[in-house]
């Protein structure tokens, strides 16, 4: 058995843009919808959506028919949960609140096999398919993309530092946390946040590395991959859902008045 090629990563070295949708909807059902509509990537948010270890697998499991990557987002950077999210056989984690060179370096390592790293071996598991994938262990890192997400000013102050570490292969800019700590929570679009953005997107991009950022407006994406963006989120399960609903349920009540 051969180790399952990692598409998404492939294509963020070569330069490709990889659309993809946020998905916290805790339904391999859904999943399995989602997945099946012909976009580049999904994350499964196990940092904000309240998705277990063993729901995780089956939303794996959900995407397993279509071509579109699962990017797992962990809660933290934490060793022992990205070595289990590997370990049931993730091949692309989005690691949070990433703020420093050092924190990024530890990131890499998380996923890396010694002498690379101090990624634990755990015999027959799903990432291996059970041990028929022959030398797993000296394969996994080719196919494992590591981006990590940069959302503070201490990050964006560290962002090339960041971006150049060895074995990062994407940064993604969160705008929700960063426009926070910048002053201006819950409003992403403002001027002095939409800036670093810009800047951070450009920068990510001369070190190198794949740029990435979420937003739910056609106009702005355009103009983030313009700048050089090539993997971002455009929609997510919960608002496609409830704004959706929300529209039916506004046009049907109109008739009671």
């Amino acid at each position: 058995m051969e180790l399952p090629v990692n598409h998404f990563k492939h294509a963020l070295k070569s330069g490709q843009l990889q659309a993809g949708v946020w998905c916290n909807l805790c339904s391999e059902y859904a999943m399995e919808v989602v997945a099946g509509a012909g976009l580049d990537w999904l994350i499964i948010d196990t940092e904000h959506a309240p998705i277990d270890m063993f729901m995780m697998v089956r939303l794996l499991h959900a995407t397993m028919e279509n071509h579109t990557q699962p990017v797992v987002r962990v809660p933290w950077n934490d060793m022992v949960t990205i070595k289990r999210v590997l370990d049931a056989g993730a091949q692309t984690l989005l690691i949070p609140m990433i703020q420093t060179e050092e924190e990024a370096r530890n990131a890499v390592a998380y996923t890396r096999y010694a002498p690379e790293g101090v990624r634990g071996s755990g015999g027959p598991t799903r990432a291996s398919r059970f041990m028929r994938i022959k030398d797993y262990a000296k394969k996994a890192a080719g196919e494992i993309c590591v981006l990590v997400q940069v959302e503070t000013r201490l990050g964006i102050q560290n962002l090339e530092k960041i971006t150049r570490v060895e074995g990062v292969d994407g940064v993604f800019l969160g705008p929700g946390d960063l426009s926070t700590d910048m002053g201006h929570m819950g409003n992403m679009n403002h001027p002095e946040v939409q800036k670093v953005l810009d800047e951070g997107i450009v920068t990510i991009r001369r070190c190198g590395k794949a740029p990435g950022i979420l937003t739910n407006d056609e106009a702005r994406a355009r103009h983030y991959v313009d700048l050089g963006a090539q993997f971002i989120t455009v929609g997510s399960d919960v608002t496609i859902l409830a704004r959706e609903t929300e529209k039916l349920a506004a046009k049907y009540k109109s008739w009671q008045t």
